[in-house]
């Protein structure tokens, strides 16, 4: 994949993952747009990164994700490379009550957000030089944490999407890319939950220099193992994982 002279929409690009994407398209030579929920994040990002473009939005919604996809288009006209990034994680015991709209708000951002922008940008994409989509998904899409057993689930359901994606594509010029992360230091769910993981820049660094390098699925670390592991393989590393808790 070309990673300079693009036009990159990065969702959830204020922070985490998608911002240290944002920064290596940036000292690539591309131009990046990130949008988020929180303006106070995205106007951190901006302070960092002042070439960076940002947009406030609610991708939790379909009006939102629409008005997104209006406003990008008209804004980056040569809009070329989308990377659905934004994700929320939670720790949630099943039979513990809870209001329906927690966990709906999960699915909504994670997995039917993808999906919609996926079909709102397809033919707008269609119609630039190399187009490129790009989905964030997870190690725990083929191995599940108990524990956040939403999260989980929807990114083994983005992984099953983004298989088809790229089947159906495979005859036009959107690349389809899969970026599979272990557990990354990041604040994906909460302040110093995942300090145990891969250090962010050393996980941004080797995956930006494979999607460059053209492959299609790029997992790191753990994630690697798991994303091509037999089934007897997943059924130990899931007790392995989930004996932790």
């Amino acid at each position: 994949m070309k990673m300079d002279s693009n036009t990159v929409l990065i969702t959830g690009g204020a922070s985490g993952i998608g911002f240290a994407l944002a920064q290596r398209f940036l000292a690539a030579g591309s131009d990046v747009v990130v949008c988020g929920r929180r303006e106070d994040k995205l106007k951190e990002a901006k302070a960092a990164l002042p070439k960076l473009h940002i947009h406030a939005c609610d991708l939790a919604t379909a009006s939102g994700r629409t008005s997104l996809f209006k406003w990008a288009t008209s804004e980056f006209p040569h809009l070329n490379v989308l990377v659905n990034n934004a994700g929320i994680q939670r720790r949630v015991p099943i039979a513990q009550p809870e209001e329906w709209t927690e966990v709906q708000q999960e699915i909504a951002i994670n997995l039917e957000a993808p999906i919609h922008l996926t079909k709102l940008f397809l033919a707008h994409l269609m119609k630039q030089p190399l187009p490129s989509i790009i989905n964030i998904g997870s190690g725990l899409a083929f191995a599940p944490l108990a524990f956040v057993p939403v999260y989980s689930a929807t990114k083994a359901a983005l992984h099953s999407f983004t298989l088809s994606l790229r089947h159906q594509l495979r005859a036009t010029p959107v690349k389809v890319v899969e970026i599979i992360p272990p557990a990354v230091n990041t604040d994906l769910g909460g302040v110093g939950l995942h300090t145990f993981g891969v250090p962010l820049d050393e996980f941004a660094d080797a995956v930006f220099k494979r999607v460059a390098l053209g492959e299609l699925e790029v997992a790191y670390g753990t994630s690697e193992q798991a994303s091509r592991a037999s089934r007897e393989e997943l059924d130990t590393i899931f007790q392995r994982m989930n004996s932790r808790e």
